[in-house]
């Protein structure tokens, strides 16, 4: 009878040990899926560039250090090995963006140009998507970081080596903001 006992809590204790590892594993894979997410949005404004600086430069030649800057940081930004030096990165090329858009303020013809509000909308919709992608990612991150050091579970997530996965979060709160992107009127 003792030997059910000990047989019946030993087989609890590890069902219970792998319904945890299950979990842990389980909210890994959706941070690795939101991380995915967030990288594709970034990606489809990284592609936007381009034709956005193109597009501004025929206007506003004297501002080629603000274009050669952004050419930069989307290099670096493709290439940031880190969540926290990917924030960073982005939240300069937001920046720069906003320079350009602030640029664009100061040539009607460019603002009334249909390339131009097209790249501005479409902008505008990458911003929002980034905005959402963001939310969900550092939600995932928020629950797969609980479980990682909240008890018990952070007595498997320790024996698994389970390592806290980092938020995407901008630095300077006024580059919290989306930048901004007017239309023509």
């Amino acid at each position: 009878m003792i030997t059910i006992i000990i047989v019946a809590v030993i087989a609890a204790v590890l069902l219970w040990g792998v319904t945890i590892y299950n979990g842990l594993i389980r909210r890994k894979n959706i941070v690795a899926e939101a991380w995915s997410g967030i990288e594709t949005q970034l990606k489809r404004r990284a592609d936007l560039i381009p034709n956005l600086v193109e597009t501004v430069k025929g206007y506003a030649t004297h501002e080629r250090t603000t274009f050669d800057e952004l050419a930069r940081l989307r290099s670096a930004g493709q290439g940031a090995q880190s969540v926290a030096e990917r924030a960073q990165t982005e939240q300069a090329i937001s920046a720069a963006i906003g320079k350009i858009m602030a640029v664009a303020e100061a040539y009607p013809e460019l603002k009334a140009s249909a390339n131009f509000q097209s790249l501005q909308g479409d902008l505008s919709g990458i911003e929002e998507q980034i905005n959402l992608s963001r939310r969900f990612y550092n939600g995932a991150v928020r629950d797969f970081n609980v479980m990682i050091e909240q008890f018990p579970s952070n007595l498997v997530a320790n024996m698994g080596s389970f390592k806290p996965a980092a938020f995407f979060q901008i630095e300077n709160a006024a580059d919290r903001d989306v930048p901004k992107v007017s239309f023509a009127s």
